[in-house]
Formats: structure tokens, C-alpha cells, sequence
């Protein structure tokens, strides 16, 4: 009988692809395979490999595990990619392995079940994949050359930044009213976002790429100057995103995103990621009483709990130590924290909320005047307030407390 229409367009298709084509049968031997596959291969003649079981194709590494995984494809054949987050391998005439990726099909003729495997070749593709790598590779060598450029940079924006510091210090001594301080530090917000976070950023990103050389014997130095460079940007990064964070609490641009978590585990990951950062001797006393589970922004509540702590451990002497405890009632939860360290007058109390405030006696010693003022702002987008107890050398009480939401 003469072949109709359909199937001399499928011959046609099966013999002018560009990708190889192989069909095996349940007993995994090769019932045919086209022209591109078997060109693929190396090999000249269908009858060269008709027959043959399909580990014909595959290295003989890898026959073992590829028996079992065949047996099982036709236990349940399903059209699907082979080999999904592997690298593959194919095998021709000569001995040779080339890189493939392969798509299995299934079919049945009456009561026998046949495998079809299109197979694409990626040697180009790896070859473009390695030469990346390599590209990448000179691009971090060429970041490690620079890394003493980048030093002098970063200690140049240490420069400005305490240049602006100082003037924004004799600014406020200077002006008598709030608004007027106000305006000028909502400038200073813009300045600082546009002018120094982009750079900063691009520095540390450069800085953590070097870390990852181990091997060169300049390495310890190395490492001693990245380690600088990453504190110094550290600090003047969280310098920055307190002010981003005022600025962004001012135009209404951020939100309390309420969700279940355990407060609990929450404030015991917060003490131990402050544990580095504990004077000589310092202890963090932590209780939590009442249920674990609330329903806060866990992102407001940590910076909140980071902010106050870091506070206790910096404001403390050594070997002292500081009283932190959570508690869940019926309709309040509260955050409570104490520490043995300078304390706070009755008079700086009554500003100590305010944006750039900060108290007499903490002039000297390194912060922003932001952080409380942060910290409240969250607690009021949560529900919440804070209050403060506190008497100049005798130690500061904050609680935070938030009603629960119904």
C-alpha cells in the first residue's frame, strides 16, 4: 500500500530535523533513529545502531544508573525534559563525550509502548558558559586589583561624612526652633539618599566579591583591609538608612504589615546576633512570659528590639547586666528592657523621642539622635507606644507596648 499524505510529511519531518531523533522500544533497543542523530553520533548507516540497546549512546560511567531510571520511565512514561538539574552526556562512534540536553516523548502502536528522545547538542553552549565563567574571573581579578583604590575611597567618604556631621552639629546649636531644624535635616535626608547610598553600595558589593579568594598568599593581608572596609560601610550604611527611614515615615511611605510569628524566637535570634557586640562581662537576662504566637509587622518589632538593645549594650558598662523581657496578655503585648548604664535627666526625657536629639550626656558617644525616634514612630504604626524610666547614673527602663489586634 502507498504511503498517504501524513505519513510521507512525518518521514519528511523525521528525516530533516535539526535535532537528533531516537525511537526505542520497551525493551530499550533502538528501533530507528534519523539522519541528524545518527550524524550526531558518527555514525554512517541506520543499521549500525538499529537493534542495540540505547546505552549505545550513553558513556558506560553512567549505564548503571541509566537502566534504572529507563526501566522506570517506561513503568510510567510521561513527556518531560531528562535529567533535570544534571549535566548530561552522550558518547559517539570514536569514544568521544559531547554535552546534550534531552526531551523524552512516548507513544503506543497496539500493545507495544515505544520511547522517543530528541537530543540537542550544547557544546556551544557550555563552550559560551566556560568562556563567561572565564570573563567573570577577570572581572574579580581586576576588582581585588583595585581593592586599595576602593580603601582610599571609602576613608574619603569617611571624611565628608564627618565634615557634614560637624557642620550639621554647629547648625543645630545655631538654630532656636524645631521647624527650622526639622527643614534642614529633610535636605540632608535627599542629600545624603542621592549622594552617598549608590556609592556605598557599589563598594560593599565589590568588597564581598573578594572574599571569596582564599588561595593567594597576600590573602590574611587582604582579609584585614576588607574587614575594615566592610565596618566602615557598615556604619555609615546604617547611618544612611536612618535617615532614608525618617524620610520615608514623613511621606507616609511606609507601612505596619501585620502577621503571625513567635516573639519569643524573634527577640532570642535578636539577642544572639548582639552577643558580638557586648562590652567585657556584659549578660542579656531574658524572660518571656504568656503566649508565643502575636500578630505585629516582625520586621518593625526586630528593628525595635535590635535598636533598644544595642542602646543597653552601648550605654552600659562592662560586666553589668541587662534586663530584657517579653509578655503576652489578653489584650497587650510588651517589650520591656533594662540596663545598668548612664542614664537619661528628667529633662533630656521630655525630648528624647524627638528626631536628632540627643541627650547631654551622650554627646560623645557615637549615634544619630535617630534611633528612638524611629523606634517610636514604629511602635505608633503598630498600635503601640513607648515610654522610658530613667535617672542620670542609675541606669534606663524602655517598655514598648502594643494592643493587640482584634
Amino acid at each position: 500500500m502507498q504511503p498517504n499524505a501524513d505519513s510521507k510529511l512525518f518521514q519528511t519531518l523525521f528525516d530533516h530535523a535539526s535535532i537528533g531523533i531516537i525511537v526505542v522500544n520497551s525493551s530499550a533497543e533502538i528501533v530507528t533513529v534519523n539522519k541528524f542523530a545518527l550524524h550526531q553520533f558518527g555514525y554512517a548507516h541506520e543499521d549500525d545502531v538499529t537493534g542495540k540497546k540505547i546505552e549505545l549512546f550513553i558513556p558506560t560511567r553512567f549505564h548503571h544508573r541509566h537502566e534504572k531510571h529507563r526501566d522506570g520511565y517506561m513503568h510510567d512514561p510521561k513527556s518531560r525534559p531528562m535529567g533535570i538539574g544534571l549535566d548530561l552526556f552522550a558518547i559517539k562512534k570514536d569514544g568521544s563525550e559531547f554535552p546534550v540536553e534531552i526531551s523524552l516523548g512516548n507513544y503506543h502502536v497496539d500493545e507495544n509502548k515505544f520511547v522517543v528522545a530528541f537530543v540537542n547538542d550544547i557544546t556551544l553552549r557550555k563552550q559560551a558558559e566556560q568562556a563567561l565563567v572565564k570573563l567573570n574571573e577577570e572581572l574579580e581579578k581586576k576588582v581585588e586589583d583595585r581593592t586599595v583604590t576602593l580603601r582610599d575611597t571609602v576613608e574619603k567618604l569617611n571624611e565628608q561624612i564627618q565634615e557634614t556631621e560637624e557642620k550639621d552639629r554647629e547648625l543645630m546649636a545655631a538654630l532656636s526652633k524645631e521647624k527650622e531644624l526639622g527643614e534642614l535635616k529633610s535636605r540632608f535626608v535627599s542629600v545624603a539618599s542621592h549622594e552617598f547610598r549608590t556609592p556605598l553600595s557599589t563598594v560593599l558589593s565589590s568588597v564581598y566579591l573578594l572574599q571569596k579568594y582564599t588561595t593567594t598568599d597576600e590573602q590574611p593581608k587582604r582579609e584585614k583591609h576588607i574587614q575594615r572596609i566592610i565596618s566602615s560601610v557598615n556604619l555609615l550604611t546604617d547611618i544612611l538608612n536612618d535617615f532614608l527611614n525618617v524620610g520615608k515615615i514623613e511621606e507616609g511611605k511606609i507601612q505596619a504589615r501585620f502577621s503571625l510569628f513567635d516573639i519569643e524566637k524573634n527577640t532570642t535570634e535578636t539577642i544572639a546576633e548582639m552577643q558580638n557586640v557586648c562590652k567585657k562581662g556584659q549578660q542579656i537576662a531574658y524572660k518571656h512570659a504568656g503566649d508565643t504566637q502575636v500578630e505585629l509587622d516582625p520586621g518593625m518589632f526586630k528593628h525595635i528590639s535590635l535598636n533598644l538593645l544595642s542602646n543597653a549594650i552601648k550605654f552600659s558598662p562592662e560586666n553589668s547586666v541587662i534586663e530584657l523581657n517579653t509578655s503576652v496578655s489578653e489584650k497587650e503585648i510588651e517589650f520591656r528592657i533594662k540596663d545598668s548604664g548612664i542614664g537619661i535627666s528628667k529633662e533630656d526625657q521630655e525630648h528624647l523621642f524627638e528626631r536628632f536629639f540627643r541627650a547631654a550626656n551622650a554627646i560623645n558617644i557615637q549615634g544619630t539622635g535617630l534611633g528612638l525616634h524611629i523606634v517610636s514612630k514604629y511602635a505608633e504604626l503598630m498600635n503601640g507606644h513607648i515610654s522610658c524610666k530613667s535617672d542620670t547614673d542609675n541606669g534606663t527602663e524602655f517598655t514598648v507596648t502594643f494592643q493587640k489586634q482584634h
